[in-house]
């Protein structure tokens, strides 16, 4: 089949899921509903472009009515792997089927025994162990880390260890040092975390502490190949913005950008439509998780959707007739739903091309791998022989 689409533009909309997971039971997650709860909970959702797309014609929403003729072509996707978290998430998108998932501490800490380990390589004396914002514990504990030659370990709700230091007394590479340990004793299976990271942060005293640019992420790399290996292999371009560098360790990427927010990702997106590339451009919105699902924020996650549609509105003129846009989510992170944790819930999967002649629903898919299958497809390369999901090129 001749390639269709020249340029594809993927971009997740990071935890933004619709409910309805066949086996939310499984995960404690029945009634979650990330973007239906936003919708019933706050006093506006202005999206007229997400609208023209067709979001509100594949998920019934309160603020939003659907259209007639929608733009776009729309579907839900069950999640196969088991996890609802975003390494699994958007590995499954290109391929990849996760059946042992990533483990989180957020409520117990680190257990003891690896606690122990990383004290005693270390020589330092761990404090903290508990789920925290980066810069609240540095508030907390830096001062005694700084005074008393002590190690700030700590987590979040998503499946990470990470380590404070400070780089005047610890200094950099230190600290690097220790994240290497860290990531070596993680490997274990009963200790399986998907990043570690260094947090690395200046100043003597509360009130005056600041994290640096100098954070590093130590990812897992993906358990196999992955679409975006086969893209990179047949010399397609495959540009990534925001996390997905660390999502997939590098793999498979041949550009990549880090964003400062989602409307620096949306923007950053936009001025690589402007250029001319073969091949895709994945992009990743953390702010929707971070800031405002984990925080249990629905209003400031209704608020980040109409930033992001704003955007989009200016993304959209600037594709071409042989390009494709596709917006989906990784997970779900219910503003509404008990505690921090990610939800397990279906994702959207919305497409759209100037193209297109019309729009309309497709049918369910059971695994995000269609994504990985029908770019490969796309640009006539093979997907990589262990990689999951089934092309839905012809039905775009």
């Amino acid at each position: 089949m001749a390639q269709k689409y020249n340029r594809i533009f993927l971009i997740v909309l990071d935890s933004l899921g619709i409910g309805n997971a066949k086996d939310a039971a499984k995960f404690n997650d029945e009634g979650a509903d990330t973007l239906g709860h936003i919708s019933e909970t706050v006093s506006h959702l202005n999206i007229p472009n997400m609208q023209k797309l067709g979001w509100a014609n594949l998920k019934a929403l309160k603020q939003v009515a659907p259209v007639d003729k929608p733009m776009g072509r729309f579907l839900k996707a069950n999640e196969a792997s088991n996890g609802k978290d975003t390494m699994t998430g958007h590995w499954e998108m290109m391929g990849i089927l996760t059946t042992k998932p990533f483990i989180t501490f957020t409520e117990t800490g680190f257990p003891d025994e690896l606690i122990r380990e990383i004290e005693k390589r270390s020589g330092r004396t761990v404090i903290g162990n508990k789920s925290a914002s980066g810069t609240e514990i540095i508030e907390e504990l830096a001062e005694q880390e700084i005074n008393e030659n002590k190690l700030i370990v700590y987590t979040s709700a998503d499946s990470v260890l990470q380590i404070c230091g400070n780089e005047e007394t610890m200094g950099l590479e230190k600290l690097y040092e220790y994240c290497e340990m860290a990531r070596e004793l993680t490997l274990r299976d009963e200790w399986r975390v998907g990043r570690v990271i260094a947090r690395p942060y200046v100043g003597k005293h509360p009130g005056e502490f600041k994290r640096t640019s100098n954070r590093h992420d130590y990812a897992l790399s993906p358990t196999g190949k992955t679409a975006l290996d086969a893209l990179k292999e047949n010399g397609l371009d495959v540009i990534s913005v925001g996390k997905i560098h660390d999502i997939f360790n590098g793999a498979g990427l041949t550009e990549g950008h880090h964003s400062d927010s989602s409307v620096h990702g949306m923007e950053q997106t936009i001025e690589i439509a402007k250029r001319d590339f073969k091949g895709l451009c994945f992009t990743n919105l953390v702010d929707f998780d971070a800031l405002w699902g984990h925080r249990r924020n629905p209003v400031g996650y209704g608020e980040e959707i109409e930033r992001f549609d704003v955007k989009l509105g200016e993304l959209l003129p600037l594709l071409r007739e042989d390009d494709l846009l596709i917006l989906t989510a990784d997970h779900g992170n219910d503003p509404t739903y008990t505690g921090t944790d990610h939800t397990r819930e279906q994702v959207p999967m919305v497409f759209y091309s100037p193209s297109f002649d019309h729009g309309n629903e497709l049918p369910e898919v059971d695994s995000f791998g269609v994504l990985g299958a029908t770019i490969t497809d796309n640009f006539g390369v093979a997907y990589p022989k262990d990689c999951i999901g089934t092309s839905i090129l012809e039905k775009l």
